[in-house]
């Protein structure tokens, strides 16, 4: 779409001051979806040499805010850890051509902060941290989970860049199960959730995306049993936390969100035989 309200487009890496009616350029997968009439100029960030991937010597993962989808599912199978599944999984859970693939960002689905956006369940499933860039230069860090506040919005100041996102080395060790439901066939999601059991002490967590307005990642020391993983979601979740659109009513969210959780943890509480793990 032709957004005739733009007066420039502006290499980021010139900066200069933050001005209203700005907006930071990706992918632009959303930007130039729809009209933007607030909007005056943009910084494009497709010249700033981030490095898509990038392994860091902990053995945790880096992933720039400018990583497209495509590079991303092209790590994820190439990748030798017991993850690699789950990033395909989250990528495939996009409804979008290859065209979008290739030009939408992991940085831009987070900061569109829509419910089924797949890249936040990825991140906040993964305990990955945000790492955002004020304007001033100054630094500071949020825990992916908590980066979405709501349907739309998000704990980004005003000119503030999201950098990257940081997955930590455990994490990518985990053992994963992912469950989506969608009204259609090829639909976007309107539950999706995630069971990650960590390596080390064996605890879960359990991620609620899509079906609620905000991720909602629940942390066990231990997987527990079937009442304590309904109890716990129960009180993390209130009336108006459950999405409400064309793609699924809050009730059947609801009960997709509490079916799900229960099969990933009876999936992730057993042991399991041979390789994998994450389907």
């Amino acid at each position: 779409m032709d957004l005739n309200t733009i007066t420039e487009v502006r290499d980021a890496r010139r900066g200069g001051p933050w001005r209203p009616g700005d907006a930071w350029l990706g992918g632009g997968t959303y930007l130039f979806s729809e009209p933007q009439p607030r909007l005056r100029r943009l910084l494009d960030l497709g010249r700033m040499g981030w490095r898509p991937l990038t392994t860091l010597p902990d053995g945790g993962l880096e992933i720039a805010a400018t990583c497209t989808i495509t590079e991303l599912s092209r790590f994820g199978r190439s990748l030798r850890a017991p993850v690699a599944g789950l990033v395909e999984q989250c990528c495939r859970a996009f409804l979008a051509s290859f065209k979008i693939w290739n030009m939408a960002t992991v940085g831009g689905n987070l900061c569109n902060a829509l419910p089924a956006g797949p890249m936040i369940s990825l991140t906040a499933a993964l305990d990955g941290v945000c790492l955002l860039r004020a304007q001033d230069g100054s630094l500071r860090r949020v825990k992916a989970a908590d980066f979405v506040t709501g349907a739309g919005l998000k704990d980004l100041g005003e000119g503030e860049l999201l950098r990257s996102v940081t997955v930590p080395a455990r994490a990518l060790a985990s053992r994963t199960a992912f469950r989506q439901a969608s009204l259609y066939g090829l639909g976007r999601s309107a539950a999706l959730v995630i069971g990650a059991l960590d390596p080390v002490d064996g605890s879960l967590a359990v991620t609620v995306t899509a079906a609620t307005v905000r991720p909602v990642r629940l942390w066990f020391p231990l997987p527990p049993d079937a009442a304590g993983l309904r109890g716990a979601l129960a009180a993390a979740t209130r009336a108006q936390d459950w999405f409400d659109d064309i793609h699924g009513l809050p009730e059947w969210r609801r009960h997709m969100a509490f079916r799900y959780a229960e099969e990933v943890r009876r999936e992730l509480a057993h042991p399991v035989r041979g390789e994998g793990g994450t389907r």
